[in-house]
């Protein structure tokens, strides 16, 4: 019998990626809906399987999730759909704010049709500026004000509070910085590579002190499958992420001798707010799932950028 599976934002770098190891396995079906705020149909699977449907749907809308939902008896949800990108998040505040509706539509609809479990994509930016290093998902405060943090702070709160109050289990994945081929060019590896493989000024806000870490997709995947299989993570907070700390500058440094790139470094002004200073992951769990270390960072983007390079 088939495992159904929804995946809300499933024309996303992530949640599209998910969907390509899922539909691997015959014994899974998987139904990925987007609206393409801000997704890409070029994500999507480029032939018809009989194990994978797309329907072109707003996940914040109770009546377009509701026909999906109710007629297919899902097992499973991974709601990944979000408004996402700093620059975009910090200009269009209120429409970040509106997620929270399709949370709890999500939400209200799992519980009502049968399904097993939710899978949510929260962030590192719950974190806000770091007041405990590495951030750890059990101890460390949540403490950032901007709308995208705020809104993913609070939709861990309604998966907590739908199982306590309903029996809904749940996963809150705290996602750092992922990167791979198919990530666009608002987030800063994809944005680096692309400028350097063109030759052109990568630009850097700040002086580039400002660290980040980077997990390659494939980590990202491989760990969620595991969670997901094994029945691991229920009702918990995973970090999802690398814990190798990186300087921005580093990291364009590092990106311009690997693809032997004329590009030169421009600094901008620091961003007024949304950069933060530093963001490391205490990612024992995370290890301890895939029983071994994540990919380097040289490793990974010497694995990406023949995808750049082609694309």
């Amino acid at each position: 019998m088939q495992r159904k599976i929804l995946i809300t934002g499933g024309a996303g770098f992530i949640p599209s990626s998910l969907s390509d190891k899922l539909i691997q396995n015959p014994d899974n079906y998987v139904v990925a809906v987007d609206n393409f705020l801000t997704g890409s149909i070029n994500n999507l699977p480029q032939t018809k399987l009989p194990n994978y449907q797309f329907i072109k749907a707003d996940a914040n809308s109770y009546e377009e999730m509701s026909a999906i939902m109710v007629s297919n008896k899902f097992d499973y949800v991974f709601h990944y759909a979000a408004v996402v990108g700093v620059q975009r998040t910090l200009m269009n505040p209120l429409l970040v704010l509106n997620d929270l509706r399709g949370i709890d539509n999500i939400l209200q609809l799992a519980k009502n049709t049968g399904v097993k479990r939710i899978f949510f994509s929260s962030s590192s930016e719950v974190y806000g500026e770091p007041v405990e290093f590495p951030q750890n998902e059990d101890t460390t405060p949540l403490n950032s004000k901007l709308p995208y943090a705020i809104v993913k702070n609070v939709g861990e709160a309604f998966l907590k509070s739908y199982y306590r109050e309903h029996g809904l289990e749940y996963t809150i994945f705290r996602f750092f910085n992922t990167y791979g081929p198919k990530q666009s060019s608002d987030f800063v590896m994809s944005r680096f590579i692309k400028a350097a493989l063109n030759n052109e000024p990568i630009t850097i806000n700040g002086d580039g002190m400002q660290t980040r870490t980077f997990c390659h997709i494939d980590d990202n995947i491989d760990a969620t499958m595991i969670i997901l299989d094994q029945g691991k993570c229920i009702n918990d907070v995973i970090n999802l992420g690398s814990d190798i700390e990186f300087p921005i500058l580093e990291l364009a440094r590092m990106i311009i001798a690997q693809t032997k790139s004329k590009s030169e470094i421009i600094h901008l002004p620091a961003l007024t707010e949304g950069d933060m200073t530093r963001r490391m992951p205490e990612n024992s769990k995370m290890k301890t799932l895939l029983g071994r270390d994540l990919l380097p960072v040289e490793a990974g983007i010497e694995k990406i950028l023949p995808y750049f390079v082609n694309a």
